[in-house]
């Protein structure tokens, strides 16, 4: 039994604290917030105070669910506390310098942060990744995802959930396209160079809300994020899958719906064939939260090995840095892969 105890009870806490409710081999024994209110409803594992819910619980896991500014603080607390493992929320601390001085930190006493990316956790990316190296589509030559998750209009835009997304000055690009960013990278690769062409469309929030991001992958495999999160698509839920993608191949082609079906048709057909079903579970990306951490959980027993940690999740940063500096100088930014890191060119 794995002892749990997490910081941050905003939005999107609830899905957590829901998943470790369910995972069997998880006990939830503390709740962090400086809020009260927010927490009270969960009595005696309730806890205003971070460092005195370390010292009494002795968890041997911290989820962290903050914002990026309270990321660093907590987990130096919680490696301070001698934890077993780290659960850290994206995006990962408030920039890459940051994120590096942490993550050297944690690894110089050997433990492992897993940065909370759930999107590649998600059911169809799973579905879609198994037909892609399994040969369904053949070669891979390009992916298209567009997002349109149809939130962002009007002066009341996110203030009803994640009102703070209207005061981020870098908001489509580092708050969601960084799940796209991963995702891509757990499809297709690493990018060996990014173009952006970054605006903002509404304007009463600080940061851009729509552009595009074309990514180029090894063997010449290429991807395009196209978001707009004033605009929709087809879905009941449209946070379900918060858009529509493409994956084509010399064989076929993948089509992710917005009701997070797949369907696949073979090269020169006029039909599909559903290889994933709809989303039936209710919950957020098809329950990815619960899969990611059930996956934590399952890799500190000793089943697999971990995905998204830190030393790896680094990289998504980088590309983020490259990214708005490919939109701000108008050109396309390359990477050098060697043994210091990714090192950025203009091409």
């Amino acid at each position: 039994m794995i002892k749990v105890a997490t910081v941050g009870a905003g939005y999107f806490s609830q899905f957590h604290h829901n998943s470790w409710e369910r995972i069997a081999d998880a006990d939830l024994v503390g709740i962090s917030d400086r809020n009260l209110h927010k927490i009270e409803k969960w009595g005696k594992r309730a806890y205003t105070d971070f460092a005195k819910m370390l010292q009494e619980t002795q968890p041997d896991l911290v989820d962290v669910i903050l914002p990026p500014a309270g990321h660093a603080d907590a987990i130096r607390a919680s490696l301070d506390a001698g934890v077993k493992a780290i659960i850290c929320q994206k995006p990962f601390c408030n920039d890459l310098a940051e994120a590096r001085a942490i993550t050297e930190l944690a690894k110089s006493v050997g433990v492992p942060i897993v940065v909370h990316e759930n999107f590649r956790f998600q059911p169809w990316y799973r579905t879609i990744k198994s037909a892609i190296d399994s040969g369904k589509i053949g070669a891979l030559l390009q992916t298209t995802f567009r997002l349109r998750p149809g939130d962002g209009q009007g002066r009341e835009a996110y203030l009803d959930r994640q009102p703070y997304f209207q005061k981020m000055e870098k908001f489509l690009i580092h708050e969601t396209a960084v799940h796209w960013v991963d995702t891509f990278r757990f499809l297709m690769g690493n990018p060996t160079s990014v173009y952006a062409d970054l605006r903002r469309v509404n304007p009463v929030i600080a940061g851009e809300d729509a552009g595009y991001v074309i990514f180029e992958h090894p063997d010449g495999v290429r991807s395009i994020f196209d978001g707009n999160r004033s605009l929709d698509h087809s879905a009941e839920n449209s946070r379900c899958t918060m858009g529509e993608g493409l994956f084509e191949g010399t064989a076929g082609t993948l089509t992710l719906n917005g009701d997070g079906s797949v369907d696949l048709r073979e090269f020169g057909a006029q039909t599909k064939t559903q290889i994933h079903a709809p989303d039936t579970t209710g919950t957020f990306g098809g329950d990815c939260v619960h899969a990611l951490q059930s996956h934590v959980v399952d890799a500190l027993n000793g089943n697999g090995e971990f995905e998204n940690l830190a030393q790896d999740y680094l990289t998504i940063i980088e590309i983020e840095d490259a990214i708005y500096l490919s939109s701000q100088k108008g050109c396309k930014i390359g990477f050098d892969n060697d043994a210091s890191g990714r090192k950025q060119s203009s091409v």
